[in-house]
């Protein structure tokens, strides 16, 4: 998940004790894992060196990734490549990033909809992101891996659940001052970031903008179904903990 602009934000004391959002860790944990014991880590001798790394990464990534074109070709071998591609990650910035973004948006997400429901929702809506952008590159051989789509739909949810929550965010423009904003402000502003760099996109896929938009999009679509007779939207809403750069 890329972009311009970071956003950070630390509980009250009171939230924090609170907090009790242990998928949302066992998520990012899983993540870490896997990327520690793959190639694109360099932590492992496994993979050789050199090319023999290179061709690793690619043959790794191709076999746990998304790959368009081997998905509509071969769909009952390639159907679960959109669950596995969530927990791979390209490199270390990719996967910090994803991570970030999970860390400070997913604990409080994860409890106003519970353990369970978090989880599915989480692994349904990035399922669905990353078939969204292979349906829209059909042709592609190129592989799709990352948990961006579900990191966007847990921000979707966010805006919907808590959208008077203050984000901090450090703004090119402004010289990098911190500046504090709600989420009704900061979260749309980077989905039409993600819109503008979609619409610029070319070359085939890339970073996978529109895996960010489908999750966005579905992320608050299924919590204005889920929570709009319950949510808890109109109280106090305490900031979003920890610090990441989109």
């Amino acid at each position: 998940m890329t972009g311009n602009w970071s956003t950070s934000a630390g509980r009250t004391p009171r939230a924090l004790r609170g907090t009790s959002a242990p998928m949302t860790y066992l998520l990012m944990g899983l993540c870490c894992l896997v990327f520690a014991l793959g190639p694109a880590s360099g932590l492992t001798t496994a993979y050789g060196s050199g090319d023999a790394l290179f061709a690793a990464r690619r043959a790794y990534f191709r076999r746990w990734g998304v790959v368009p074109a081997d998905l509509f070709a071969v769909p009952a071998q390639e159907a679960l490549t959109p669950v596995t591609a969530l927990f791979v990650h390209g490199g270390w910035v990719h996967l910090l990033g994803n991570m970030l973004f999970l860390l400070v948006f997913g604990a409080m997400t994860e409890e106003r909809m519970g353990r369970a429901e978090f989880t599915l929702f989480y692994v349904g809506c990035g399922y669905l992101a990353l078939l969204g952008y292979a349906v829209a590159n059909a042709a592609s051989g190129q592989s799709l891996v990352g948990a961006s789509g579900a990191v966007s739909a847990v921000l979707g949810a966010f805006l919907y659940l808590f959208p008077r929550a203050r984000v901090t965010s450090l703004l090119p423009f402004l010289f990098f001052l911190p500046v504090r904003f709600p989420a009704w402000v900061v979260l749309p502003f980077w989905a039409a970031l993600q819109w503008l760099a979609a619409g610029r996109a070319t070359g085939g896929p890339g970073v996978a903008y529109l895996a960010h938009l489908v999750g966005f999009g579905l992320g608050f679509g299924y919590a204005w179904v889920r929570f709009r007779t319950t949510t808890v939207k109109d109280a106090p809403a305490p900031a979003p903990e920890g610090e990441t750069q989109p």
